[in-house]
């Protein structure tokens, strides 16, 4: 029997960033779930190929590849969600880059912004346009994976990306102030090193590793269990919220 705190039955989902990685874990455990998932990536082969699992667990998928750094991928997310599947109650904004890997002074303007275009630029267009369709629908509830870099902590040679990640849980309480009494949750999770291409190679991911309090990086799914609590009924009291699933390395040095 389906837990009712866990019953995303009837309720439609868009996942920004579903490629690969959390992202697509995010979409399978969404699916699982009862939620019927829009799927959006830039590299169209391996969204397909996030669609084609979803579809083999018995959920419903559609997809739109494009760039999410421009408004209209956003527009026609929103809009196949709704001629699809009826409207839009979930979105999981989870599209993000590491960008430039300099120290600040050594950063060139360009290099700057296309890091928070990336990071914080896509979560901005996401939200604009998911928005008005959840409160067509009268509520909904957005999700913003963050990380702790540029909150609990900083890393060398990453100002931007922590920046960027930094700016997202701005975000969510801009969000609650403007939308919550019209039934809008927005919240990002502060996520830990988890094991995504973003990690890089094996000597990486196990220096990664020794920064969490766990001396482990996630698997893709643990982030995404916290991603659909956040976006489920379990947390229909937690708006502006920004929680973190790292693994103990904000609590522990």
């Amino acid at each position: 029997m389906q837990n009712d705190f866990l019953n995303l039955n009837n309720k439609v989902a868009a996942v920004i960033g579903a490629s690969s990685g959390i992202g697509r874990a995010t979409a399978l455990l969404l699916a699982k779930q009862g939620a019927a998932v829009v799927l959006c990536a830039l590299r169209a082969d391996e969204l397909a190929q996030t669609a084609a699992l979803v579809r083999e667990a018995g959920g419903r998928a559609e997809t739109v590849a494009g760039d999410a750094r421009q408004p209209e991928t956003h527009a026609a997310v929103v809009r196949t969600a709704e001629q699809v599947f009826g409207g839009l109650d979930i979105a999981v904004n989870n599209v993000g880059a590491l960008g430039a890997y300099k120290p600040l002074a050594e950063l060139s303007p360009d290099e700057w912004r296309d890091t928070l275009d990336s990071n914080l630029t896509t979560a901005f267009l996401g939200a604009r346009s998911q928005i008005p369709a959840m409160l067509r629908r009268g509520g909904g509830a957005l999700v913003f994976t963050s990380s702790f870099v540029g909150n609990s902590v900083a890393l060398p040679n990453l100002s931007a990306y922590g920046t960027a990640k930094a700016a997202l849980c701005a975000l969510v309480k801009g969000i609650t102030a403007d939308y919550a009494a019209q039934g809008i949750r927005a919240n990002a999770v502060l996520a830990g090193g988890a094991d995504t291409d973003m990690a890089g190679n094996a000597e990486q991911k196990a220096w990664a590793a020794g920064l969490h309090a766990v001396k482990r990086i996630a698997q893709p799914e643990e982030i995404a269990s916290v991603i659909a609590f956040l976006a489920g009924p379990a947390a229909s009291f937690v708006t502006g919220a920004s929680l973190f699933a790292d693994g103990g390395n904000s609590s522990v040095k």
